[in-house]
């Protein structure tokens, strides 16, 4: 044992100072190496990451939304609607909901509208993070939109939520009812859907269906699937993103493959020298392979590290724009850390071990050779 370890040392040592004889070749490569990882574990980190945070924020969200669709599109459903669904079994509460959608065109910008269950009182309003930092509007201002008639509404800005929940509430403007259907045009009886609190949750499905029949023209929306929408949606973005990174890293495949499988005549000689001095072929793929492992495990911790700083740290600049999704409010807000063995497992298994074997291979094929003719 104590023997095997003293030539795995040599070795060990024998690949770091070939590595260190052709510093810039390999330094070169490592740098390439390096952004390869980094780009992958950005993009699994980022999407992770989202999607737990997705996953916190609809914790206690409601448990059953209702709809209201008219030839497949939305519609607003009107309040009695509530009453009728309060009288199905197993549901504890009906809740009438305003919100909606304002595009702001002298921004370009998407808002969110909505009525809380303390609105501020009518006239004020109250403006997320984002649309303050993006119309320099602060507590005190007046701020103008217009309506669904075309006439200016003019509200004061009552205050600014919080800058903790911007990933939720960066395009958010909370007003009051009155507000909200003078601008909207949403008359009186209508709201724009129902949250239902069920005293059972394994009776979700059941009271979904028992809503259909009561008004076919519903859509209930369980919990859960809106958990999976958001799933399947920040997959979809991060495919976009895995794709362009698939063509950097087959590109990187290649630029490996043809390093490895084109041997230089100064590494074939290194062999060839090697074999001469008495070095089984083992050792030579021995070496070979310490020496791969050696630039793809230096290449995984630096880039794993750079793309968690970028990740965690700072504020995702390569990715936020694709994967977050807002066209012009971006909230400025740390994500959570979460890493866990799964991604890294991932990331090793796509980068480091087909290094290794495009390093091995070649070197097999070299070191199986007679060594004078390797020499000549």
């Amino acid at each position: 044992m104590a023997a095997n370890l003293e030539r795995q040392r040599h070795i060990v040592d024998f690949t770091v100072a070939s590595l260190l004889r052709r510093k810039g070749k390999n330094g070169a490569l490592l740098a390439v190496y390096t952004v390869i990882v980094f780009l992958l574990a950005s993009v699994i980190f980022f999407t992770h990451a989202l999607k737990q945070e997705a996953a916190r924020v609809l914790k206690d969200g409601p448990e059953i939304i209702v709809q209201r669709t008219l030839m497949g599109r939305y519609s607003p459903i009107p309040r009695s609607y509530a009453d009728d669904i309060r009288e199905i079994g197993g549901v504890q509460s009906v809740r009438p909901r305003l919100w909606g959608y304002y595009y702001d065109g002298s921004f370009l910008a998407n808002y969110t509208l909505m009525v809380p269950d303390e609105a501020p009182p009518p006239g004020e309003i109250v403006l997320g993070s984002g649309i303050s930092r993006l119309r320099e509007a602060f507590p005190g201002d007046i701020v103008g939109f217009t309506g669904f008639d075309g006439r200016p509404q003019s509200y004061r800005v009552q205050g600014l939520l919080p800058e903790e929940s911007q990933l939720v509430a960066a395009d958010l403007i909370l007003l009051a009812e009155s507000d909200y259907r003078q601008l909207s045009g949403i008359p009186a009886d209508q709201a724009t859907d129902l949250v239902l609190t069920v005293r059972n949750r394994k009776e979700l499905a059941t009271i979904a269906e028992k809503i259909v029949k009561l008004h076919p023209d519903t859509r209930p929306i369980i919990r859960s699937e809106i958990l999976r929408t958001y799933d399947a949606l920040f997959s979809w973005r991060s495919g976009v993103v895995t794709v362009l990174f698939t063509i950097a890293a087959l590109a990187f495949v290649i630029f490996a493959w043809d390093k490895a499988t084109g041997l230089s005549a100064e590494e074939r000689k290194e062999i060839g020298v090697l074999k001469a001095v008495g070095w089984e072929s083992s050792d030579v793929l021995l070496l070979k392979f310490w020496e791969g492992l050696l630039v793809s495990l230096t290449a995984f911790l630096l880039g794993t590290a750079l793309a968690y700083l970028h990740v965690f740290a700072g504020t995702f600049w390569l990715f936020a724009p694709v994967l977050k999704g807002w066209s012009t409010l971006y909230p400025e807000f740390r994500l959570t850390p979460f890493i866990h063995f799964g991604q890294l497992e991932v990331i090793f298994l796509l980068t480091v071990v087909p290094y290794i074997v495009t390093t091995i291979v070649p070197s097999w094929r070299v070191a199986t050779i007679d060594p004078d003719m390797v020499l000549r």
